[in-house]
């Protein structure tokens, strides 16, 4: 055993988790590698979580000379993301699987088949930063911007914060994919997956038909500000908060999801200035450490493509909280809300509701 520890790393096939791998072995880690099966379609193009990933991952292994295996979490990843994923479109709201996969399996599940190899530690290519705070572990934004992850990591809690490592957290992507030239592994080249391993980009809504033969789906109609009927759609799973193509209307201007009715099946649409909220609320907290107090100035982020905006945390109460904000678009309930002090994140939950208001400053939203 080495004097550092056993570490078991998740092995995706892709360049990042590869060098992460290797980082690992050159500090002298006894570095373990396991690719995680998800979902039923090991012959899947999505762009992960396929046969030939798996085949890069233990073509890497092989590179790094350390033991590897391939582990089965379909089981858990159906009951918690898929069916979630699922349900949460059937409701008319907009769900983030890879935060939820984050949560109950890749820092949960797959700690507890790490432990069962006599690991210490975990790690992944997550492009995130953990550091030894006064009060504990700490989580941070990795260093190349255009890559930070941490906003899919904020629920993974405190303590499996402190037993998990990111080897390529601290480094640009460039970075990563030199030195995975430079160690000959044979993903350096390979392009970054960029969809979600059971429902590629496009498909969602297709995906969600399938899985709901029990429960048929309802149409309904799109209506405007004033509740006028302007067009009909083939059920509110094929909307977000936010969105502007494919709402099956012709009109002269711009129009956006502004609110969604699972119940009526009624999506109502408006300009981009209907889109701004003055603040959200948020359900299941979690907090890495002492939540922010009432009245603390702090930055969140609402979708993983969109920048932190400054807010104010307004309230907390149990699992919940508010925060007041006027930089906040296309607030989509079942997204991730994250709250930034600076780059080192706080915590955060999933959005339940936006406070509506009307942006002075009103740009076109990209959703």
């Amino acid at each position: 055993m080495s004097r550092r520890g056993r570490v078991v790393v998740a092995m995706s096939g892709g360049v990042d988790s590869s060098v992460s791998a290797a980082l690992l072995v050159d500090q002298g880690y006894d570095v373990v590698g396991v690719a995680m099966r998800l979902w039923e379609d090991a012959e899947s193009e999505s762009g992960c979580c396929s046969l030939d990933d798996f085949l890069d991952a233990r073509l890497v292994a092989e590179k790094l000379d350390i033991p590897f295996y391939v582990m089965d979490f379909r089981e858990e990843f159906r009951a918690t993301v898929v069916a979630n994923f699922v349900r949460e479109y059937r409701q008319g709201r907009t769900p983030n699987p890879c935060v939820r996969c984050n949560h109950s399996v890749k820092f949960a599940s797959f700690w507890d088949r790490a432990r069962e190899l006599g690991a210490e530690w975990i790690a992944t290519g997550h492009y995130a930063r953990r550091r030894d705070g006064a009060a504990g572990a700490e989580l941070w934004r990795g260093v190349d911007p255009d890559k930070d992850q941490s906003y899919f990591l904020f629920s993974m809690g405190r303590e499996a914060l402190a037993r998990t490592i990111f080897p390529v957290g601290h480094m640009q992507k460039d970075e990563v994919r030199a030195e995975a030239e430079r160690l000959g592994l044979p993903v350096a080249s390979k392009p970054d997956s960029q969809e979600i391993c059971f429902a590629p980009r496009g498909t969602h809504a297709a995906f969600v038909e399938a899985q709901s033969s029990a429960l048929p789906i309802r149409p309904g109609v799109v209506v405007d500000q004033d509740g006028t009927e302007i067009g009909r759609h083939d059920g509110v799973h094929r909307f977000t908060i936010g969105q502007r193509r494919g709402l099956g209307i012709s009109s002269d201007r711009p129009l956006y999801v502004t609110d969604i009715d699972p119940v009526g099946g009624v999506v109502r649409v408006g300009d981009a200035a209907a889109v701004g909220c003055a603040g959200l609320s948020a359900s299941e907290a979690e907090w890495l450490g002492e939540p922010p107090p009432v009245g603390a100035a702090v930055r969140i982020k609402i979708r993983s493509r969109f920048e932190p905006q400054s807010a104010v945390i307004t309230s907390i109460a149990g699992d919940r909280f508010q925060v007041a904000s006027d930089r906040l678009k296309a607030v989509a309930p079942g997204q991730a809300a994250v709250v930034y002090d600076g780059e080192r994140v706080l915590g955060g939950g999933w959005i339940e509701s936006g406070v509506a208001a009307r942006l002075a400053d009103a740009g076109e939203v990209a959703v």
